[in-house]
């Protein structure tokens, strides 16, 4: 497990978007923990620095809900009852396709979110494609009240004895690379990195990992198991 994570080794900074006076034009040199500290600070920024908040070539369906917080590029493209909201950024040239929902997210140029798909807290590289019935989730279920989440989000090893990394913060989802491609129904985070390239088949269920640059990420095990819940 590194003991540090780079955003730029996985997710490229915008160059399109109209962000270059921002904080987000250098996201890219940002440690992940350090960036996920100062995400709102800088935000606030941004919206401070930008002449428009929303850009006058993008194309948001009046079905859509676009929160007063949001940073929307050009080009971008919002189809019916989607919700963009809580700080996010959608950069130049993405598309959001109908009933989906982006909290709190960070989405690079010309990536695309297919229908159903719920993202939170999260990273998103550029040229992206994430296909329908997706989430990544941005809160521990471990949480005695989901509501007021309180247990940091860590990375972990493939064993005990691997140190974790500390993401220092309840609210994160992942960070997923340029040009990685997902199938339908899968479920990522909390807290999961996936390196450029790579490729996630339908029905995976992953969090608290990372996955190298140019992986193939499939569905092998059909077991469930029920144990006592301790809390």
């Amino acid at each position: 497990m590194p003991d540090s994570i780079r955003i730029g080794d996985y997710v490229r900074s915008p160059v399109e978007s109209g962000l270059h006076a921002t904080g987000y034009a250098g996201i890219g040199g940002f440690e992940l923990s350090d960036f996920l500290t100062r995400w709102d600070a800088l935000h606030d920024e941004a919206l401070h620095i930008l002449p428009e908040r929303i850009h006058p070539t993008a194309r948001i369906h009046p079905t859509a809900i676009i929160g007063d917080d949001a940073i929307i590029g050009p080009g971008v493209r919002v189809h019916e009852f989607s919700t963009v909201r809580k700080r996010s950024v959608l950069c130049a040239g993405v598309s959001v396709g109908f009933g989906r929902e982006v909290a709190h997210s960070f989405v690079g140029e010309n990536t695309v979110l297919g229908h159903q798909v719920g993202i939170g807290h999260s990273v998103i590289g550029a040229d992206v494609h994430l296909s329908a019935n997706l989430v990544i989730a941005a809160i521990s279920l471990w949480n005695f009240d989901m509501r007021r989440p309180v247990k940091e989000i860590v990375l972990h090893g493939d064993s005990d004895d691997e140190p974790a990394y500390r993401c220092t913060t309840p609210r994160f989802g992942g960070l997923i690379g340029d040009h990685v491609q997902t199938g339908s129904m899968i479920t990522l985070g909390p807290g999961i990195a996936v390196g450029r390239h790579s490729a996630i088949a339908a029905s995976v269920c992953l969090g608290s990992s990372i996955v190298p640059a140019a992986s193939v990420v499939r569905s092998t095990s059909p077991e469930v198991t029920i144990e006592p819940r301790r809390i």
